[in-house]
């Protein structure tokens, strides 16, 4: 009876073995054509940038390889100032306005997190509301250009000072935080600032790190604000002058002068090199910012998942 026992448990195990193997290699596979889609869009823009134009318009299907190589695309893009301005105010944007996003973001966020805060419910309830309702666009102008936020820096940084899902991620980590700790500092004298910059703020790096991770994409992404509250081409951030390119491009870069401020040569062939350029600006706009992502990675699995239910 034993052996017939110990030769059942070996079959089970044997055919629990299989089964998972046969589920991993279903997950892993799923995997796989899940980076390959998200990763093969890139690399095409990448291919393309590079990439003869006339042989580029004649392509059709999966672009695998460069169709021979040419930095004409690039030079033509950086011809014109407009990039370079772009690039600044687009760098200024990013700087202040994700520094406006942390400060307040930390502040909302380690009010809110105090276990003793008077009607904590009823302002957390008031926040949250504003995820889902907003007055409309024509109201939003409005008010933006009656405050006096309309054609400046202050419109593409303030109208966006604060996020309040990030803030709910940011309180949830500040109060995943022992509150022995702050019990203790309190005995020693410690006031809520030196709580906050001694002992949240260093316990919290993934969450703060995670929160920069979205400010900054959110920050180096942002066109809509621009595009309806900045009039002075000066003040374009680079997405903006990208939003042109791409899509003014279609009319006006079949004959000599430019598209969203990009010189084209008809020389050279206005229809091909009109895809080159667009592709070369994607790649223009894109690659700073992916280049923050090897960074901060490690952080972001850490940060999102603080404060949440362990199995």
């Amino acid at each position: 009876m034993r052996e017939n026992g110990t030769v059942m448990i070996r079959k089970r195990r044997k055919h629990k073995s299989l089964y998972n193997r046969i589920f991993d290699f279903f997950v892993y596979l799923i995997l796989i054509l899940l980076s390959i889609a998200c990763l093969y869009p890139m690399v095409h823009i990448l291919f393309a940038s590079v990439s003869n134009p006339t042989e580029l318009m004649a392509h059709n299907g999966l672009l695998l390889k460069p169709l021979g190589f040419t930095m004409d695309g690039y030079k033509l893009v950086f011809k014109d100032n407009s990039i370079f301005v772009g690039y600044r105010n687009t760098i200024i944007y990013v700087v202040l306005g994700t520094f406006v996003n942390m400060v307040m973001t930390i502040m909302g966020a380690f009010v809110l997190s105090r276990r003793d805060l008077y009607f904590k419910k009823a302002i957390t309830i008031l926040i949250t509301i504003t995820m889902f309702f907003g007055g409309g666009l024509i109201p939003w102008f409005l008010l933006m250009k009656d405050i006096g936020m309309y054609n400046n820096i202050a419109a593409m940084i303030l109208p966006t000072a604060l996020n309040t899902w990030n803030m709910i991620i940011l309180r949830t980590s500040f109060q995943a935080i022992p509150i022995d700790l702050e019990e203790a500092a309190v005995i020693d004298g410690a006031s809520q600032v030196h709580i906050l910059t001694k002992i949240i703020l260093p316990l919290s790096k993934a969450s703060l790190a995670v929160i920069l991770l979205y400010y900054l994409v959110g920050n180096w992404n942002s066109w809509f604000n621009a595009m309806v509250l900045l009039k002075d081409r000066n003040l374009f951030p680079l997405q903006l002058l990208l939003k042109e390119i791409l899509v003014m491009n279609d009319t006006t870069a079949t004959s000599v002068g430019s598209a969203g401020g990009v010189s084209i040569n008809s020389v050279q062939g206005a229809t091909a090199y009109r895809e080159l350029v667009k592709y070369c600006t994607i790649v223009i706009a894109t690659v700073p910012i992916l280049m923050v992502y090897p960074f901060l990675q490690k952080y972001f699995v850490k940060g999102v998942y603080v404060g949440s239910i362990k199995g």
